[in-house]
């Protein structure tokens, strides 16, 4: 774990610095077609979705693995075996569509696939060595990174996207910090031209979408709790 991170965080490093020495080649002026205004909202969509399944994922395992001697499948496990990288991808993605040109998608779709590829494939080595029939079956049965629209539909939200709030109160201050950063980078140009104005008109707006966001939060962590009641109640009365 403490190998992946330092490698993470080198390349994030080495991105801050090349992106630094030259912002303007990197980063998308101020938008003028109405589409480009929507393409951000995608973008900041993309980053909220993905910080769910990512605190989801990390929860879930958190409770239910031990000591990394159970194969996890159930909740966002059950719908793509490695929900945590499909969140870093949706967050990535959302950050790249809100502030980079177009063709940064591509070389962050690249850096994306190779790093963890590399990753998913190692790990998916070192499962089939310790759950080798029932890791195979679940490979079968469910896809790598990317869930299938099947699965998406059919499947009840609350149970393949738990969420508790206990979980995102550890992660609440890099998300705060990263959509500020986000926004401070996106708004650079009314920064520019209308001061700290035009910063903080924006901030009204990104407020309104996280508190849409934290909304939604407390819905789905509602239901996973109702849900877990519901089972624990069953279980009572199957006894």
């Amino acid at each position: 774990m403490k190998k992946r991170l330092k490698i993470n965080g080198i390349i994030i490093f080495c991105a801050v610095i090349i992106v630094a020495f030259s912002p303007r080649f990197f980063f998308r002026s101020h938008p003028e077609a109405n589409w480009e205004g929507w393409v951000e909202v995608l973008g900041f969509a993309f980053i909220l979705l993905g910080q769910i399944i990512r605190v989801s994922a990390r929860g879930y395992k958190a409770e239910h693995s031990v000591q990394g001697q159970a194969l996890i499948e159930g909740g966002p496990y059950q719908i793509v075996r490695n929900p945590m990288y499909l969140g870093i991808f949706l967050i990535g993605l959302g950050v790249v569509l809100t502030v980079f040109k177009w063709w940064a998608m591509v070389i962050f779709i690249l850096i994306f696939t190779i790093r963890y590829l590399l990753l998913i494939y190692k790990e998916e080595k070192k499962l089939l060595k310790i759950f080798p029939d029932t890791y195979k079956e679940y490979c079968r049965k469910v896809p790598r990174i990317f869930p299938s629209l099947s699965s998406i539909v059919e499947l009840d939200i609350s149970g393949y996207l738990p969420i508790k709030i206990i979980w995102f109160k550890k992660e609440i201050g890099s998300i705060i910090t990263l959509l500020l950063f986000v926004l401070l980078v996106e708004s650079w140009d009314d920064i520019l031209g209308e001061g700290f104005r035009g910063y903080l008109k924006q901030s009204v707006w990104l407020l309104l979408t996280f508190i849409l966001f934290m909304i939604l939060v407390i819905l789905l962590s509602r239901r996973t709790e109702k849900k877990h009641g519901d089972n624990a109640v069953t279980s009572k009365d199957n006894l």
